[in-house]
């Protein structure tokens, strides 16, 4: 566990606090056209202006941060392989490893459609071992759209549950609440379904959709309405639909295309799911697609597929239906060989 967790979570609860802020007064200051324009567009995402405004700031509001813990900071913005604070420190030497995406959900964010989240995790340094299972403090922050005045902040600690937090940035009171997934035992007339918010692959990936409600639903009579979706463009707000109860079930397969030579760009990274730790910890139960714990490393380039079930009953009765609808699609192969990897 690492050392005074829960000063560390303090911490990076105020550094993503003035992130939040930041990239608020931006979106009030600059105008749409500004924001989304590309102003890189790398092997692992596109970067939008938006983006420069919390990638900028990141490594100054660390400095303070790694003055307590020496760390490896990884994020989007920063050398592949991270930068080691303070500097001098050596890769080998410093005390943990913490993996940051400054603004998940830039899309929604910077056309004001929906909110992003900052997200955070903070891992023992294992060297090039250190993966998504190792984090022990995660904290995920909302930046809202600007006629939104409340603001949500989860995090957790391993082993001590998961807390949350609402904001009324109007009037600055703080209000604690608690986290609940759905106790739901149906995916009936509930959310859920696979992330396919990008072209490329949408066509199987909604093929595979249909086919697992199907086998758990049937096939809807004409006029009936079995369950919905919603394409949340954010890996860190789809979690937290988990965890606030919205979502029963979310697949992110957009890997196992790929690996069947289906085209597709985009996929979720190691970043993107640096909070799931808080799912976790409050009860979600988030795999990768062979059903295994994630254990993706602590990069910015890995792909990562992932699923996430809001209790145990849903996981029961979606996750055969899920494995029978890749399998129906040839895609059950790559499902196996992630699990004899």
């Amino acid at each position: 566990m690492i050392r005074h967790a829960e000063a560390l979570l303090g911490a990076l609860r105020s550094v993503q606090e003035t992130l939040r802020d930041a990239v608020i007064e931006a979106c009030e200051q600059r105008e749409v056209e500004d924001l989304a324009r590309v102003v890189e567009d790398g092997h692992g995402d596109t970067t939008f202006a938006l983006d420069r405004v919390g990638e900028h700031r990141l490594v100054e509001l660390f400095l303070p941060v790694a003055r307590e813990w020496t760390c490896v900071l990884v994020a989007e913005g920063l050398p592949p392989e991270g930068i080691v604070l303070p500097e001098g420190t050596s890769r080998e030497r410093a005390e943990i490893v913490v993996i940051v995406d400054p603004i998940d959900g830039t899309r929604g964010l910077m056309y004001q459609k929906r909110s992003a989240w900052i997200l955070a995790g903070a891992a023992p340094n294992r060297g090039d071992a250190t993966s998504l299972a190792d984090i022990d403090v995660a904290v995920q922050t909302e930046i809202p759209i600007l006629k939104q005045h409340l603001v949500d902040c989860a995090w957790a600690i391993k082993g001590r549950g998961s807390a949350a937090e609402r904001l009324d940035r109007v009037t600055g009171k703080r209000q604690p609440f608690r986290l609940r997934p759905s106790s739901a035992t149906t995916v009936a007339q509930g959310f859920g379904g696979l992330a396919r918010f990008l072209p490329g692959g949408r066509s199987v990936l909604a093929a595979i959709d249909d086919a697992v409600y199907e086998r758990l639903l049937g096939v809807p009579r004409p006029g009936q309405a079995q369950a919905f979706e919603d394409q949340y463009i954010c890996s860190g707000g789809q979690l937290y639909e988990l965890i606030t109860g919205h979502d029963r079930w979310i697949a992110d397969l957009r890997p196992l295309l790929r690996a069947r030579g289906v085209a597709h760009g985009l996929c979720a990274h190691p970043y993107d799911l640096c909070t799931e730790l808080i799912a976790r910890e409050a009860g979600v139960l988030v795999t990768d697609a062979a059903g295994d714990p994630l254990t993706a490393p602590l990069d910015t380039t890995t792909d990562v597929a992932w699923v996430g079930y809001a209790n145990a009953a849903i996981r029961g009765m979606v996750e055969p239906a899920l494995r029978s609808a890749l399998s129906q699609f040839d895609l059950i192969g790559r499902v196996l060989a992630l699990e004899n990897q």
